[in-house]
């Protein structure tokens, strides 16, 4: 009998790729939690198995596990800025607490659950490991740490075969996050904030997805947590004029400080929040320039033989391929 999976998130960048890449795989079926109201069609269209809900729906997360061996909690309150910190813990932290819940009472074989490197905040003495303190930044990163916690002691507590991930900044086909970055580039009007000489360490998608389905094959992985990230950092510097060389376009060499804008970041954030709008400048995207993010991924390698294969000029020129044909730069 082929094994069951659920994966939450698969409307997203990261989920959609791994619920993809299962599917092509062909050794399991593969079924998605998805909202009502989302785009899943496409998903349908490829043999996935539908299961309409919301992680804050613990009857509809009952209904998604049931049958299931293996979870994929990919599913997570993402950064938005208007969201409270309310609002994020409901879906992250206690949406994750009802799906471990159900997942238990349901007989599933392995949970594995993504957490962030972003739970360690800035890497003062690069490089990190998963050994660093804790140390979030905002409240994204702060319900991901809870979250990530409370799965660890979940599964120790009741005998549920967790194993977590820590991925770094995700970039390649189908992401977004990036495409700010690549279009003020592209456009002539970057500017880099600060030195430009921080660490940044990025992983694109399909290696981040091989050392997804490790966590969730691999013996050894059990009771484990993984930073999953490219094999080495790069400097805000080298990845901005690397987009550049692929663009095909000049970078200014002109610097903005870095401390002004965080301010006024702050100034926005405490000006739009109560009004419930979008801040145009926070903090959060300030610190992109100011935080260094370095990580060894010597752990994954040993335990899971996790090994990136595509190197950072290799994802930037084949998510800027991707960026021209949706049209985006």
């Amino acid at each position: 009998m082929r094994p069951a999976v659920l994966v939450t998130g698969a409307t997203g960048f990261l989920g959609g790729h791994l619920a993809r890449r299962l599917v092509d795989n062909g050794d399991c079926d593969v079924r998605v939690l998805v909202r009502r109201d989302s785009k899943s069609a496409p998903l349908e269209d490829l043999g996935m198995e539908l299961s309409v809900g919301d992680l804050m729906d613990r009857d509809s997360l009952r209904s998604a596990v049931s049958g299931v061996d293996i979870v994929y909690h990919i599913a997570a309150s993402f950064r938005t800025e208007h969201l409270t910190r309310d609002d994020m813990w409901r879906t992250n932290v206690q949406g994750t607490q009802d799906l471990l819940e159900v997942s238990h009472e349901a007989g599933v074989q392995r949970f594995v659950h993504c957490s962030s490197v972003g739970v360690h905040g800035a890497i003062n003495d690069p490089p990190g490991t998963e050994e660093s303190p804790f140390d979030p930044g905002d409240r994204y990163q702060e319900t991901k740490a809870e979250a990530e916690k409370m799965a660890s002691d979940f599964g120790e507590q009741h005998g549920l075969p967790v194993v977590i991930f820590r991925p770094a900044g995700i970039y390649g086909p189908d992401d977004l996050r990036f495409l700010k970055l690549f279009k003020s580039v592209n456009s002539g009007v970057f500017r880099m904030i600060g030195s430009g000489k921080v660490l940044y360490q990025m992983i694109f998608v399909e290696d981040l997805v091989d050392g997804v389905l490790l966590c969730g094959m691999s013996n050894k992985a059990v009771g484990e947590v993984f930073i999953l990230t490219g094999d080495r950092p790069h400097s805000l510097n080298s990845i901005t004029q690397t987009i550049a060389e692929t663009l095909g376009v000049e970078i200014s060499s002109l610097r903005i400080p870095s401390t002004p804008v965080y301010v006024a970041g702050a100034l926005c954030e405490l000006v739009c929040r109560p009004l419930g709008i979008n801040p145009p400048l926070y903090r959060r995207r300030v610190d992109f320039f100011r935080k260094t993010r370095a990580f060894s991924i010597e752990k994954a390698q040993e335990v899971l033989g996790f090994s990136p294969k595509v190197d950072l000029e290799e994802g930037l020129r084949r998510t800027a391929t991707w960026y021209e044909e949706q049209g985006l730069l």
